[in-house]
Order: C-alpha cells, then structure tokens, then sequence
C-alpha cells in the first residue's frame, strides 16, 4: 500500500527512496468498517487520514440532531475535522465510513516530525492544504450562488465515481435539498 502514498506525494514533490522510506515509517495503517466512525464528535483527534480505499463522509451535527454533511472522501484523497486535528482540540465534525476504508494514519507528532526533517514534505503538506482551502472557497460559493441542480452537474462532472457511491439520501444532504428534490433532478 505504500506504493499509493509515494505516488500521491510525488504528484507534488519527487522524493528518493531514503526519503520515502522515511516518511512512510511515520504512517500507521488502520482498517474501519463500514458505519464506524474514524472521527468522532467532542472528542481528540489523534491521526490525520489518507484513504487508501473506501469512502467516508464528514459530518457536522446541529443542536437539533440535524446532519449537515460537508465532504465525502474516497481513496487518495485525505480527510479529517482538521481544526480539531492541527490545534489538537476536541472534533466538531464526525468522520464515519460508507464502505470499509483502510487509511494511512500520521499523528500530529510525526507530521510536526517530517516537515522539522524533511522541509520538501512540509511543502507538500502546504500545498495539500492549499488546494484544500481553494475547493472549500468554491464549495461556499456555488451554495451561494447556484441552485440544486446547477450543484449537481458540478459534482457530477468533478467526481463521477463518487456520485456511484454514495447513496442518494446522503448526496442530498451534501447538495442541501431533500432526496425528493433530488430524484427530480436526476430524472
């Protein structure tokens, strides 16, 4: 599985092989099941997530118990409530698995470890969270400037295999419209 963590990283930054092995022994390898929660809600985080495979979803929850879904993750992707992971405070955002996810987990020790050794690696990161930041910016703007549908086409277009995986009741929820609405603007 490593081979798919130097591959991601060396879209950014080539690395040689002393150096990958370095970073790769900063990782840890988990595997969830599906419905468990990688993150949970008012408590620490302790790792930061690269998916291998499967699929999660953040969600936050409101004082009337109502799901609010910000992302869905699926493999090469990372996902995290990162404020919770970066400031080591308690989540305010869950991470639950919809498929059985295997990750590469690096705590905020090892991470502050690679960038102190290796400043290509801190690079690498920046950048992550960079791109992160930006697709954040456009999320907010098209829930404020499109409708439904026009938020629709958009996924559609910028994650074909993730509409194939998430079920219809969840995908809504990330739109903001009911599955009803939904259905009418997939037919």
């Amino acid at each position: 599985m490593s081979h798919q963590l130097r591959e991601h990283i060396e879209k950014i930054i080539p690395l040689s092989e002393e150096e990958f092995e370095f970073v790769n022994a900063h990782f840890i390898k988990k595997s969830f099941k599906k419905k468990e929660l990688m993150v949970e809600t008012d408590e620490y985080v302790p790792y930061n997530y690269y998916l291998l495979s499967g699929l999660t979803k953040l969600v936050y929850t409101d004082q009337d118990a109502k799901d609010h879904i910000l992302a869905f993750a699926m493999e090469d992707w990372w996902d995290n409530d990162f404020q919770a992971y970066y400031t080591q405070t308690k989540a305010t955002f869950s991470m639950e698995c919809l498929e059985d996810t295997e990750a590469l987990c690096l705590s905020i020790e090892n991470y502050h470890a690679l960038c102190k050794a290796l400043p290509k690696i801190e690079h690498f990161f920046l950048e992550k969270v960079t791109r992160g930041f930006l697709a954040a910016q456009r999320r907010i703007l098209s829930l404020l400037t499109t409708n439904t549908e026009e938020r629709y086409r958009q996924l559609l277009k910028q994650h074909p295999r993730l509409l194939q995986r998430v079920p219809k009741t969840q995908l809504a929820a990330y739109l903001g419209v009911s599955r009803e609405g939904l259905s009418r603007i997939i037919l």
